[in-house]
């Protein structure tokens, strides 16, 4: 059997799972998939292959040249860049993995601090002779904006407020009792983008969310006229495929 891991980018799936009790042969494939052509040679003869979240597309026109292939692995329960109608048609199993819920969360928050306290340039600075150069900002007292109040935004709005921040929510389907039982106060998308210090994004990409962030109060202008301090978090679940992997923006997975 011959199975092949794609999109190993960072060379670490060989040692995040026991391969050797697998009577098979595995290739790990490290670096993008830039074609249809690309993908149909990596995986001629393979009849498992393992896709790195939704890194390559599998179309119903790729699915078809891969007449070999018997079970597609993704890591992750849910993958929108592989087409499982085609999948089921060409007899082909689709199965995912566990993964985790805190990961995202814990990157936001990353980012929000880096931003708002210029954590890289300052590191720079020091590590090159400097000492500061900037003045950080705050988050206590501030407001928190989070748009979709999913699994991973009900995380990220704990961490808010935890800080001291006031948080508020939307998404086209929330329900104010539940916001405000998390301690959030839902409000229209026009006071979120209008009125929050920090916005993080934490939404489905599918039909509906394309221009979630055009609301009238979020225009350019109004927000630079605006008194306080914006940044924009956008850590919504979408398709990491190579500008040449045949995949434009495709629905992601629900957060």
């Amino acid at each position: 059997m011959r199975i092949v891991v794609l999109d190993d980018y960072q060379q670490v799936a060989a040692e995040f799972a026991d391969w050797s009790g697998l009577d098979a042969d595995v290739e790990f494939i490290s670096r993008p998939i830039v074609d249809d052509d690309d993908l149909v040679t990596v995986l001629t003869g393979a009849e498992v292959a393992v896709a790195m979240r939704e890194r390559t597309a599998f179309t119903a026109s790729r699915l078809a040249q891969l007449p070999d292939l018997r079970l597609l692995v993704t890591t992750g329960r849910v993958n929108a860049s592989i087409d499982m109608e085609a999948a089921r048609t060409q007899g082909i199993v689709i199965c995912g993995t566990e993964s985790t819920t805190s990961a995202t969360p814990e990157l936001t928050w990353g980012l929000i601090l880096s931003v708002l306290r210029s954590i890289p340039t300052e590191d720079a600075s020091v590590r090159s002779g400097g000492w500061q150069s900037t003045v950080g900002g705050d988050l206590d007292g501030h407001r928190l904006g989070v748009v979709g109040l999913g699994r991973l935004g009900t995380k990220v709005a704990r961490v808010g407020a935890a800080f001291g921040m006031e948080v508020v929510a939307w998404s086209q389907n929330l329900d104010a009792e539940r916001a405000d039982g998390l301690g959030v106060r839902a409000v229209s998308k026009d006071e979120l983008f209008s009125t929050a210090d920090v916005v993080t994004i934490h939404y489905k990409l599918s039909q509906r969310s394309p221009g979630a962030r055009r609301s009238r109060g979020a225009r350019r202008d109004e927000v630079g006229q605006h008194p306080r301090q914006h940044l924009t978090r956008g850590t919504r679940r979408h398709r990491r495929t190579h500008p040449s992997a045949g995949g434009g923006r495709d629905p992601g997975r629900g957060t």
